[in-house]
């Protein structure tokens, strides 16, 4: 229990810059005090103490604006950071290292009974004001971005923008290829800073691609140059100009 206490502590410094000290965090920070008063109403729900249950996470949503519902299942390292706003259905279920900003709701979008609520598998980080709906699960490591609406499965690793949500991007393959590109645009004298690893659009996608080809010409000239130089033949000397300059 104690154990528990102090991870739950423990991962607001980790993810929050602002976090000072451990009196500040567990005396002014709501979404830890949410965690935890849901913790014991959690207990309470699975021994058959409902009505105690809803009655301790209505006390928690009256002091934090964070509306928990006592049956939702929580991992480890649980954080919500300022919090107000966010709603989380009965049958919901958030794995370990989670994090969730303000205004998040994990909901429903049915009254049927049953499962009917998001499943959110390990480290899984949900923006401010995004909307995950219905008996879904998204994928380890995934992030959505802010207020986005999400109404369907969500692979590991994924990155999901824009109503309704859709992949704009996989971290696994970003970074597979970010450090080439992020040389080969330097080579070109092209700053990529609209590139951010796990927030593609469109525009960034086409820049990737352009890149990418850029890197398959270049590894192809210097086949053709090694191959004229083995036949003893001089190759042409390419220039390329670059902001007014020239490059060899």
């Amino acid at each position: 229990m104690f154990e528990r206490l102090k991870e739950d502590i423990d991962c607001v410094f980790d993810r929050d810059p602002a976090a000072r000290n451990t009196l500040e965090v567990v005396t002014a920070y709501p979404g830890l005090h949410a965690v935890l008063m849901h913790r014991l109403s959690h207990i309470l729900w699975v021994r058959g103490f409902k009505w105690f249950a809803r009655l301790n996470s209505h006390i928690a949503r009256f002091f934090t604006g964070i509306e928990i519902h006592p049956g939702v299942k929580i991992g480890r390292r649980f954080f919500i950071d300022h919090g107000m706003g966010v709603v989380i259905g009965e049958t919901a279920e958030i794995g370990d290292d989670c994090t969730l900003y303000h205004g998040v709701t994990l909901g429903g979008t049915s009254w049927e009974k049953g499962k009917r609520h998001p499943t959110l598998k390990n480290a899984v980080v949900v923006g401010a004001g995004a909307k995950v709906l219905g008996p879904i699960t998204i994928g380890a490591d995934s992030r959505i971005g802010s207020n986005a609406v999400v109404v369907k499965d969500v692979p590991k690793n994924a990155t999901v923008v824009g109503v309704p949500g859709r992949i704009a991007g996989s971290m696994e393959k970003s970074e597979a290829n970010a450090e080439e590109r992020k040389k080969t645009a330097e080579r070109l004298g092209f700053a990529a800073y609209g590139q951010v690893r796990d927030m593609s659009d469109p525009l960034s996608q086409a820049v990737d691609s352009m890149l990418d080809h850029a890197k398959l010409i270049e590894n192809e000239l210097e086949q053709i140059k090694s191959k004229l130089a083995q036949l003893e033949l001089e190759p042409p000397q390419t220039k390329i100009p670059i902001k007014g300059k020239e490059k060899s």
